[in-house]
Formats: structure tokens, C-alpha cells, sequence
């Protein structure tokens, strides 16, 4: 049992409508089931091929193996992953997913789905300025209510509490803000 009309055109790279013209124009003979036979078809694939439609393959560059790369983790983020050889169909499927994964994207931020991370970063930081900015004026606004209440001296109490909220604070300063990725 061989290949589907599908799946040879991917195994052997090409569109399926380039392998049913190849059996339309007898360069190919299906198996009595309909089905390829892979080993078979891809030599008349070779054997029969029109020359004058033959791409000159010197003068195409060599594709880098980062882009390579690129295809084959697209495609398996895709659930697809590349199994054998690089093909132009694989690498038009990955272009399309990614064209997706992109249109997605912008989507989620047009909706107000998704923030930059350089803004979150900012807007934390600004936060958290305003925050122990007004942790350290809270001792001297709430000191001589305390100290009243408390019959204790207004400026000692004033200095330990500031003394605690410093020690509190650079305690904080230690933590980090981290912005992870939640995907996948």
C-alpha cells in the first residue's frame, strides 16, 4: 500500500496538484489502489521530468541552517514537526503558520489583550517608587499621634519607625520584578 496523492506531494515536496498533473500526463503511474509508491514514483518523478521546466538549482543560494531551524521549530510549535528532509512545502506551511501566529498577535494588542513588556516594566517601577516614597513619609505623618497614645517621646519613636520601614524597604529592594512568558 502506498502513499495518498497528499502525502506524496509532501513527502516529495510539491503541491498535490503538481503530482495530479504528472499522473494526467502519464510521468506518473498510481499503484492498481490509487495509491504512490514512493520509491517508485520518485524515480519516473526524476526519469520523467521536462527539462526545459527544470529549475537551474546553481544559482540558488543555500539556506542558512538557522533558517532551517527556524521552519522546523515553527512547525512543531504548530504540532507539525518536520520529519526527513526540508521541503518548500514545509517551509511555506511554517510561513503561513507564523503569518498567523503574527496576525494573532496583533490582534491580542489591538484588543488591549496584551501589554509591552517595556511599559509593564515602567509602569511597575513607577508603582513601586510611589509606594516606598509613601512608606517612608508615613512615619513622620502618623509618629506624634502614636506617641501621644503611647505617652513616648515623639522623635524617638519617629526614628525607630523610620529605621524599620528602611530596613523593610531594603529588605524589598532585594526581590526582583520578573516578567514571564505564560505561553506554551
Amino acid at each position: 500500500m502506498g502513499l495518498s496523492i497528499r502525502a506524496y506531494a509532501a513527502h516529495r515536496g510539491v503541491s498535490h496538484t503538481s503530482v495530479r498533473k504528472a499522473i494526467a500526463s502519464g510521468r506518473l503511474m498510481p499503484e492498481p489502489d490509487g495509491t504512490i509508491d514512493p520509491v517508485k514514483a520518485n524515480h519516473a518523478w526524476v526519469r520523467n521530468a521536462d527539462p526545459s521546466k527544470a529549475r537551474d538549482t546553481s544559482k540558488l543560494k543555500p539556506v542558512p541552517e538557522a533558517a532551517v531551524g527556524a521552519v522546523k521549530d515553527t512547525l512543531s510549535e504548530a504540532g507539525a514537526p518536520v520529519i526527513g528532509g526540508m521541503s518548500y512545502l514545509h517551509a511555506k506551511t511554517a510561513e503561513k503558520v507564523l503569518t498567523i501566529q503574527l496576525l494573532r498577535e496583533k490582534l491580542r494588542r489591538e484588543k488591549g489583550e496584551v501589554v509591552e513588556r517595556d511599559y509593564a516594566i515602567e509602569q511597575g517601577f513607577s508603582f513601586a517608587r510611589r509606594l516606598r516614597d509613601q512608606w517612608l513619609g508615613w512615619p513622620a505623618r502618623v509618629s506624634a499621634l502614636m506617641a501621644a497614645d503611647l505617652g513616648v517621646d515623639a522623635h524617638k519613636l519617629e526614628a525607630l519607625l523610620t529605621e524599620q520601614v528602611r530596613e523593610q524597604l531594603q529588605a524589598s529592594a532585594a526581590d526582583e520584578l520578573r516578567l514571564h512568558d505564560r505561553t506554551g
